[in-house]
Formats: structure tokens, C-alpha cells, sequence
């Protein structure tokens, strides 16, 4: 697994198609490849695996992934961490990384469009209605820390406009990213929580648990954007791979909705 900086905290490093056995110092797809290196909000980290994968495959190129919070990411790029390619969770921090001279003046763009799930590993905790979150069958409830990141920021405004927000802020655990937030949940240190519908929906395979997946109407859209940071041909080729159609057939069979789709 390649090593970062110990100043950059993640929760998740992965070269997408390597293992610990193969992996070298440097990562390479095939001769004469390059290796690209791309921060991924924590949402998107089982999308990014299998988009990865898929275009180490085709072009010959290694890639290697770090996952963590938007704004934790954004912090970083401004004190010099050295990125091809940043696949956010919102379209604030790309454009100011843009508006910065951090980033690539006009290589913005929206690759995906994110839900909002309330989830639990409990089958029968969350009903069809999410009322659990007014009836209160629970002792803690994750979301992600709505500071640092987009869909902690949604489950917020969601639970505000249900009137569900002060009955359950002595109650909530908060994640640093949506990653730690799903851990929670997972691990039984939250009964449920607010979590990506990424996070629990696999392409083919049912939603193991109960779940509520919420109107995106409630929120304002997770418009998730794609910037490049450094100009290279293998950057360059990786976001044009984001938007061809198998990549956009993996980030549908996740959840995710593209840019002028229906919800």
C-alpha cells in the first residue's frame, strides 16, 4: 500500500488494483504508465475502486486513491499536498480551489449527484417513514459532522424541516467524514444514522438492514464535482474515463443519480 505524508490523515489508503504483496514504492499500471493520485470524498471511495479499476485496465495508467472529508482535503491542497485529481463531495470547495489557483482553471465538473439515507443494520428499527426519528427507539444517531462535510450538512436540513433536530442533539454522534460515520453505525456504537445511499447499495444486491431514503428535494443537491490539480495527459485521461459510460454505469449502480437525471 503507498505510504502518504503522516500529516495527511485519511481514513482509507488503496492503490486500486494492487494489493500489499504486489505493491511497490512507486504504483504502475504497465510500462511505460503513469501513476495518478486522487483524493476521493469518502462517499464515493467503493465507486472510485471499481471507476479505478476499470481504467487502470483500459489504459494501461495506475491510480492510486486517498479518502477522506471535502473539507479536510480542501485544507490540505492549500498547504501543498501534492494531487492529480480531486473528486469532492460538493462544488464549493472545487470552485474555490479553482478561484485559488490551486486547480485547473475550467476542468470543473459534476460527476455525480448524492442521497441521503437513513440506515440501520437493525431490520425493523427504521420504519417506511423514518418516524423513528421523532419516536426516538434509540440511543444514538450518527451523521457526519455537517462543518466538514456535504451530507452531514443535508442530514441537518433534513432533520430540521422533519422538527427532529433538538430532540436529537443530545443523542447524535458525529463523523468527521461520512466514512466514520457509516463505522458508527456499522460497529453498533450508533443504532442508526444518516449515511450515503452508496455507502449501503450495491449494484444487484439488496440493502441489508432497514432504511429510509430521503426526498433529495429536503436538501439542497449533493452536486459531487470533479477538479484536476495538476495538467497531465494520465489526469487529463482519468476524468475523461469519469465521464464515459462505463464509469457512469458504475456510479448509477451505487445510487448516485447523474446531472440532468431524473431522482
Amino acid at each position: 500500500m503507498i505510504r502518504l505524508p503522516l500529516f495527511y490523515i485519511v481514513l482509507i489508503v488503496v492503490v486500486a488494483g494492487c494489493t500489499d504483496n504486489s505493491h511497490r514504492d512507486t504504483a504502475v499500471g504497465s510500462v511505460g504508465g503513469d501513476n495518478i493520485r486522487v483524493a476521493v470524498a469518502s462517499n464515493f471511495a467503493e465507486p472510485a475502486k471499481a471507476i479505478a479499476e476499470a481504467f487502470e485496465k483500459e489504459s494501461g495508467h495506475a491510480v492510486t486513491l486517498a479518502f477522506g472529508s471535502t473539507g479536510k482535503h480542501y485544507a490540505q491542497f492549500r498547504h501543498g499536498l501534492p494531487f492529480e485529481v480531486f473528486l469532492a463531495a460538493d462544488i464549493r470547495r472545487p470552485k474555490l480551489l479553482e478561484e485559488e489557483g490551486i486547480a485547473i482553471a475550467g476542468s470543473r465538473f459534476t460527476y455525480a449527484i448524492g442521497k441521503i439515507a437513513l440506515w440501520s443494520p437493525d431490520e425493523n428499527l427504521v420504519d417506511a417513514e423514518a418516524n423513528v426519528l421523532t419516536e426516538g427507539k434509540f440511543k444514538h444517531i450518527a451523521l457526519a459532522n455537517p462543518k466538514l462535510a456535504p451530507y452531514g450538512a443535508a442530514a441537518q436540513t433534513v432533520l430540521e424541516k422533519r422538527g427532529a433536530w433538538k430532540g436529537i442533539r443530545k443523542r447524535y454522534v458525529l463523523g468527521e467524514n461520512i466514512a466514520q460515520t457509516y463505522q458508527f453505525v456499522a460497529s453498533g456504537n450508533a443504532q442508526l444514522g444518516f449515511v450515503a445511499l452508496s455507502q449501503i447499495q450495491r449494484p444487484g444486491k439488496p440493502i441489508k438492514g432497514s432504511y429510509f431514503v430521503f426526498d433529495p428535494a429536503l436538501y439542497e443537491p449533493i452536486a459531487q464535482q470533479a477538479v484536476l490539480l495538476k495538467n497531465s495527459d494520465a489526469a487529463r485521461a482519468f476524468l475523461t474515463f469519469l465521464r464515459s459510460d462505463a464509469a457512469l454505469e458504475i456510479i448509477k449502480g451505487f445510487g448516485y443519480h447523474m446531472p440532468g437525471a431524473g431522482q
